[in-house]
């Protein structure tokens, strides 16, 4: 009896002293597991920035690519004019500096654009939380800001009222853009191929023009960002980004795009100040 008491006391502590170990692996499996997952949305930043980074290259490189294309075009044309026409080598020449002084003027206003384009994202996804960050993307394409929001996040199910948890992710937004005051915003929203009908919405036109205009009146009313640099505008399911067979297609399709681009009469402006074609 003695000994069977001794043998199950010992049986006790051994498994007692085995579930202390497994704790403890336990513990130190979700530690480990939470610093993967730090790592990995660190990671998951530093990339959509270098992406940013590689696109804006890329279109630089393409604006000198067709720079050079026109000057030699120019250079051609200006070639055959002067031997038609007897046009002398200084007029030639003043015609090729101008075109350059054109061109260097052209980079030089691009590469500050790229450079703005590139500190407003940087800014813009150093702000965003780790979980605001798997509802928003952020893009430069072509000299153009784009942050794409989720519908799930952004609006109350099957509706185009915003939601709260939109809040605080549109306020550090709203930030941003009146940060970059020389800036013009288009809010555009984006549908599936679903079809709705309800009270006030006949179809899916409808409904991305009613949720971008919720935006543009949360940005100005709640944020205070100037509503003359806010324009809303509604595409419908026409402007899908993926098949809208799955339900995870459709889902990426439901979405508010806030697309920041330089203002339109900066452009005008420079388009005044080309040189005579003659």
């Amino acid at each position: 009896m003695k000994n069977s008491l001794i043998a199950i006391t010992l049986a006790a502590g051994a498994l007692l002293m085995q579930g202390c170990a497994s704790k403890k692996q336990l513990v130190a499996c979700q530690d480990e597991n939470k610093k993967i997952q730090e790592s990995l949305m660190g990671t998951k930043e530093q990339l959509a920035a270098a992406n940013a980074r590689t696109t804006s290259l890329e279109d630089q490189l393409k604006q000198q690519q067709r720079a050079y294309k026109s000057l030699q075009q120019s250079l051609d044309k200006s070639l055959s004019n002067a031997s038609q026409n007897n046009v002398s080598i200084d007029k030639l020449v003043d015609q090729i500096n101008e075109s350059n002084r054109y061109i260097r003027h052209l980079t030089e206003l691009k590469s500050k654009s790229d450079s703005l384009n590139m500190v407003l994202t940087n800014n813009l996804t150093r702000s965003l939380s780790k979980e605001e960050l798997k509802d928003v993307d952020v893009q430069v394409l072509k000299g153009v800001v784009y942050i794409s929001l989720n519908d799930n996040m952004l609006y109350k199910t099957g509706s185009y009222e915003i939601s709260e948890q939109a809040g605080e992710t549109l306020s550090k937004i709203a930030k941003i853009i009146k940060d970059y005051k020389d800036y013009d915003v288009l809010i555009e929203g984006n549908t599936d191929d679903v079809p709705i009908s309800r009270e006030n919405i006949r179809n899916n036109w409808d409904l991305s023009c009613l949720r971008a205009s919720s935006v543009v009146q949360e940005l100005q009313t709640r944020y205070g960002v100037e509503p003359k640099r806010l324009t809303a505008g509604g595409r419908g399911e026409y402007n899908p980004v993926s098949s809208n067979s799955t339900e995870a297609g459709r889902q990426r399709n439901r979405r508010t795009q806030i697309i920041i681009t330089p203002k339109l009469d900066e452009f005008l402006e420079l388009i005044g100040q080309a040189p005579d074609s003659e």
